[in-house]
């Protein structure tokens, strides 16, 4: 007779650890349902990854610049290792900001990639919001996505601009006095404003400080928020996709959260580091050394704001020193204006969706993408947009273009003055018309074929060109997008000759819905009866 003895395979540690979790914070099946969430491949889509890992490395190195860095503006006297500066009176920002570049094991190379991540991450968010822009990605379920994404960028912009503020040198504080001149130009509350910010007259004595609390604290907390706000967002709408076979508004073709996508991502955060690491590494940015510190009754020559605040700067530049005087108060209209059309031009970035959704009345949720050849309004929208920002950033460097070209800083001034009214709608015109050209292209290709490059000679002597027809996964790409009719006001009097009064509203928006839709806005798609007739052999080689 033999016995059996029962054994009680203990679990390993990791999974026991996994269970005493799971059962306090029930995390098991949150990620269960969460982790084989489809992700559509893209190569686009990699743009808003950019920006996450950028601001993953700002926050990371930032927190390592906080440990050596005294936001103070008390007078110390210089009596580092940097030869050219001994003896020099400057604040301790400064003089912090030299010793964490010379002395700080790491401390430069960690500055350099702080800043050039900002840069970056800025950088990806303008072409990541044009992506979104231009594809119609802001569309119904997402337009409080669009918010957030747009919020997040014009924090950064404020984030950047007090960080690049805070070592207290030349090049910065003759920024920060022009911000102080901008803000002294509101009228009534200005002074206000300006007093409350610098804790008295320019400079003051805790401008620094206050900037330095609003950079670590107030706006990355905000934007994290945000940021946190807007990647759950993208989990609860599922990601948008590019028209092809099999892909509909109501699934996501692509590759699986874990273990795929984790993997690729984890790889790419550590591509983007190293690139900026790399970049940081080679490409020197912002060397204070070589500019000295913030004195008032001086200016560095060259004098420019990173490239994400030219288009405030160019704003001023160009604008005339107009002055209005009333009551012996004086209004600088030449600041004043540029300080109200920059917000004005944020709020119509922030609304566009709104304005698109209510100017077409389509009230139905998007998941397929658009190309942006197929809203040519919308497209050459934001193409005179970009390059309206393109010729202000000219003009916010005018001195330096004019130095390194040989020009007239006059002329280049009156360039920007015209080019801001006339290059945007030239800009919009020929986009449209390109837009126009290629829906014709893809008419053409879907109804003819593509060009072979064959020649055929006929029994009579014609030459004509051989087209092969297109696969049906190019052809759903090609006829894929919707074409929407624009609005109709409809018969302003009824059948009984009584007149329907039509608001001023509803006639703005019939006439921006035929701006959008109308004639000579669209090109038709091709309708499967033509597919049929040409397919058939009638004219078809």
């Amino acid at each position: 007779m033999s016995t059996t003895t029962e054994t009680t395979r203990k679990a390993p540690a990791g999974e026991r650890v996994a269970d005493w979790a799971d059962g306090r914070l029930g995390i098991y099946g949150l990620a269960k349902a969460n982790m084989r969430k489809i992700f559509p491949d893209h190569w686009s889509f990699m743009l808003g990854e950019v920006c996450l890992y950028s601001f993953i490395i700002i926050i990371l190195t930032g927190v390592y610049l906080t440990l050596f860095f005294h936001p103070s503006m008390n007078e110390v006297v210089y009596h580092g290792p940097y030869e050219p500066m001994q003896g020099i009176r400057m604040s301790e920002a400064y003089a912090s900001t030299l010793n964490i570049s010379f002395d700080v094991r790491g401390g430069l190379l960690v500055r350099q990639i702080h800043h050039w991540a900002a840069l970056i991450f800025l950088a990806g968010m303008f072409v990541h919001m044009m992506r979104v822009f231009f594809t119609g990605a802001f569309r119904k379920p997402r337009e409080i996505n669009w918010l957030f994404g747009f919020l997040l960028f014009v924090l950064g912009m404020f984030t950047g601009f007090t960080g690049y503020s805070l070592p207290d040198d030349l090049l910065s504080g003759t920024g920060v006095r022009f911000m102080q001149g901008a803000i002294l130009s509101v009228p009534i509350v200005g002074t206000y404003l300006a007093y409350f910010l610098f804790g008295g007259n320019f400079p003051g004595g805790d401008f620094v400080a206050r900037f330095y609390s609003v950079h670590i604290l107030l706006l990355p907390g905000i934007m994290m928020g945000l940021l946190v706000g807007h990647l759950i967002l993208v989990f609860y709408h599922k990601h948008t996709q590019f028209a092809g076979p099999g892909r509909t508004n109501k699934n996501v073709v692509g590759m699986p959260l874990l273990p795929v996508y984790m993997a690729k991502a984890g790889g790419f955060f550590f591509l983007v580091f190293g690139v900026i690491s790399v970049v940081a590494a080679i490409a020197s940015i912002n060397p204070i050394w070589a500019i000295g510190p913030y004195r008032p009754d001086q200016v560095s020559t060259g004098a420019q704001p990173d490239w994400y605040m030219g288009f405030s700067e160019g704003l001023i530049r160009v604008m005339p020193g107009w002055e209005i005087n009333l009551w012996g108060h004086t209004l600088v209209l030449g600041v004043f204006i540029p300080l109200v059309i920059f917000p004005l031009v944020l709020a119509a970035i922030a609304v566009y969706p709104f304005i698109e959704s209510w100017v077409t009345g389509d009230k139905r949720e998007h998941h397929i993408l658009d190309r942006p050849r197929n809203a040519p309004t919308r497209t050459a929208f934001g193409v005179a947009w970009i390059s309206w920002y393109f010729v202000l950033l000219v003009g916010g460097g005018n001195d330096l273009w004019a130095t390194h070209f040989h020009l007239s800083i006059n002329a280049i001034t009156w360039f920007v003055r015209v080019g801001f009214f006339v290059v945007p709608v030239l800009v919009f015109i020929a986009t449209k018309r390109i837009c126009l050209g290629l829906q014709r292209r893809d008419k053409e290709k879907v109804l003819h074929g593509r060009e072979s490059g064959l020649i055929k000679r006929l029994p009579h002597g014609e030459f004509v060109e051989i087209h092969e027809p297109l696969s049906q996964g190019q052809l759903h790409t090609l006829t894929a997008h919707d074409q929407y009719t624009p609005l109709e006001i409809g018969p302003t009097v009824d059948e009984n000759g009584v007149e329907r009064k039509v608001s001023a509203l509803t006639k703005l928006r019939a006439k921006l819905s035929k701006g959008y839709y109308g004639e000579h806005n669209q090109i038709a798609k091709p309708t499967a009866e033509e597919y049929k007739e040409i397919t058939s052999g009638h004219g078809h080689h």
